[in-house]
């Protein structure tokens, strides 16, 4: 009976240290918690509560979270805000207060080529076609990219925008640059003409007439292998580039004018030899810089970015009548299909135009103001005088198509006058003849 009882009692024991061990290793299994805010923080065992299971709360008004808007702005290097330039720095300060003054829009700022494959024109079609998402909202465009852009419906009219037209604040060309079709599609915040720059203790005085400037006998540099200078002066002489039918056409009169000029200039060595060398007006600024030449028929940027102490800049001379130029610049376009985010991206072209912005980005930047407030903010009494001048003589190129027909046939004129392979009446009639046939 004792050693019944003795096992029993080793059994009872046994299950006993079997039942201690489960409940020590169920122990270690459970969830711990850490008092929060004490020195030492001691674990304590406690059992998960079941709840019901939390749902994600339905959207309302005061719940829901709004993305950002994102308004995405293409533009070529010279504009780069990550540039370090006193203009890059501003135009970089402008879109930063823009962000600010308008709470949950982003602007995300894309540089692309100014021209040519991958460029702002090609990309822009490129994504129109295949992948809408990725059209910027606002595009720097110039006048030659904004009138294919307009034309291919790649961009939209500001029309609604602006229903009475851009107001008298914009100076005539760039009103113009902004006008494709009698319909506005940009608008205008950097502008350049063609023009002359020369050294006065060389030249002397400002030119009157290319009359004074032959007699002074001083190398004027300018691209003789390019349309763009006979094409100026051949306008400026009063010659017309399309015909009744908005066909191109030249007339011989003018155009003789031109090239008995280019002749004469010739001989006398103020345009020598060498200019039908330089095809681009790169090289015509570079060759005056080096000296090469005392004057330079050139794009006012040149100028305007360099600075150089010893020259000026000037309207190039007319052959008759009035000064006469030809202008060139940047417009800010709008291409996003989405209404909601180009209403924004409106906003923003409207913002960068604005005179407070482009009165110092202008002159930073080294580009013609646009807007007549703009340009009587410059600082420079003198230069702002005689870029008054070169304004109003500045027009609008002829249309893509036109001047893809003219440049080949002046260019290739202008190269036989200068090398004195044909007098300027042949070349002239040549010339003519060439765009009359079918």
């Amino acid at each position: 009976m004792k050693l019944a009882d003795s096992r029993i009692r080793r059994w009872i024991a046994r299950v006993m240290i079997l039942i201690i061990g489960g409940l020590l290793l169920a122990c270690q299994a459970l969830p711990w918690t850490l008092s929060v805010g004490r020195a030492t923080a001691t674990p304590t065992p406690v059992l998960p509560i079941p709840t019901t299971p939390t749902l994600p709360p339905t959207p309302t008004e005061s719940s829901s979270v709004t993305a950002p808007a994102v308004i995405t702005l293409w533009l070529p290097p010279p504009f780069d805000p990550a540039n370090e330039t006193p203009a890059a720095q501003l135009l970089q300060q402008r879109l930063i207060q823009f962000m600010s003054e308008n709470p949950g829009v982003i602007v995300k700022v894309r540089v692309k080529t100014s021209s040519g494959p991958g460029g702002l024109l090609d990309s822009l079609a490129a994504a129109a076609a295949a992948a809408p998402a990725a059209v910027p909202g606002v595009i720097a465009l110039n006048r030659a990219d904004l009138e294919n852009a307009a034309l291919k419906g790649l961009i939209y009219s500001l029309d609604e925008a602006f229903p009475q037209g851009l107001d008298q604040d914009w100076l005539g060309y760039a009103r113009s640059l902004g006008t494709i079709q009698e319909r506005l599609y940009g608008l205008p915040f950097a502008g350049d003409a063609y023009t002359l720059v020369y050294r006065p203790t060389a030249l002397g005085a400002p030119p009157a007439s290319w009359d004074e400037l032959l007699a002074r006998g001083r190398a004027v540099a300018f691209a003789g292998n390019d349309a763009l200078t006979p094409l100026v002066l051949y306008q400026g002489a009063g010659g017309k580039v399309q015909n009744g039918q908005g066909l191109p056409t030249l007339e011989q009169e003018p155009l003789t004018e031109v090239f008995t000029l280019f002749a004469e200039a010739a001989r006398r060595g103020v345009f020598p030899n060498w200019v039908t060398t330089l095809q681009s007006d790169g090289q015509v600024w570079q060759t005056f810089l080096e000296r090469r030449a005392d004057g330079a028929l050139t794009w006012s940027s040149n100028y305007l970015i360099d600075l150089p102490t010893d020259a000026v800049i000037h309207p190039i001379p007319a052959l008759s009548g009035n000064p006469y130029t030809l202008a060139n610049g940047w417009m800010w376009a709008i291409a996003d299909p989405d209404p909601q985010r180009r209403s924004l991206s409106m906003r923003l072209a409207a913002y960068l135009s604005a005179s407070e912005f482009l009165a110092p980005w202008s002159q930073a930047a080294g580009y013609l103001p646009t807007r007549l407030s703009v340009l009587n903010a410059w600082n420079d009494a003198n230069l702002r005088d005689a870029l008054s001048q070169i304004i109003l003589s500045a027009h609008i190129p002829p249309p893509n198509p036109v001047l893809d027909s003219l440049r080949p046939v002046l260019s290739f004129a202008t190269q036989q006058v200068l090398k004195q392979q044909a007098d300027p009446v042949t070349a002239a009639t040549a010339a003519v003849e060439q765009l009359r046939r079918p």
